[in-house]
């Protein structure tokens, strides 16, 4: 909290504070007749409301730089951030375009090629003339588990004919 939003707030809250003695003041005066202490008192009533008023702009006035000053962080952040995604995609961009070359820069400078094949880690089936699905390959019906893991057959559906 900024300074002169605080000390605005202070100060108007223990002058309405203050506000209260000179009127009770004045009510015992107006009770007895007392018409010159009741202008006193009066007078002090409008004094406090009038420094409470004071210290009620200065607060104001805190609170309208403290909001200045929050929009112009959240525009900085804002950029910030902007400038860090800038820099995540053309990062993203650089790596897509080697991955399409196959060409990676090694440590050294030396380009080479980004991708290795390994016979261990190859799928079995890779040519689509090959590529049979696992339940026709084995010769065995499909297989349906159960929550707790258990195999269970599946049941055989019944058909209906409704003819009209």
């Amino acid at each position: 909290m900024n300074t002169k939003t605080m000390e605005g707030l202070v100060g108007a809250n223990a002058n309405i504070n203050l506000i209260n003695t000179p009127f009770k003041v004045y009510k015992d005066a107006e009770r007895r007749g007392d018409t010159a202490t009741m202008e006193r008192a009066m007078g002090y009533v409008v004094d406090f409301s009038q420094k409470a008023y004071e210290y009620k702009a200065q607060a104001d006035e805190g609170m309208e730089e403290e909001a200045k000053e929050a929009r112009e962080q959240e525009k900085e952040e804002l950029e910030k951030t902007i400038e860090k995604r800038r820099e995540e995609r053309g990062k993203l961009e650089d790596r897509i375009e080697e991955t399409r070359t196959g060409q990676t820069e090694t440590e050294d400078g030396k380009t080479g090629d980004s991708v290795s094949k390994n016979q261990e880690t190859a799928p079995a089936w890779t040519d689509k003339d090959t590529a049979v699905s696992a339940n026709t390959k084995t010769g065995k019906e499909p297989v349906i588990y159960t929550k707790t893991g258990e195999i269970s057959l599946p049941e055989q559906t019944a058909s209906i004919s409704v003819s009209v």
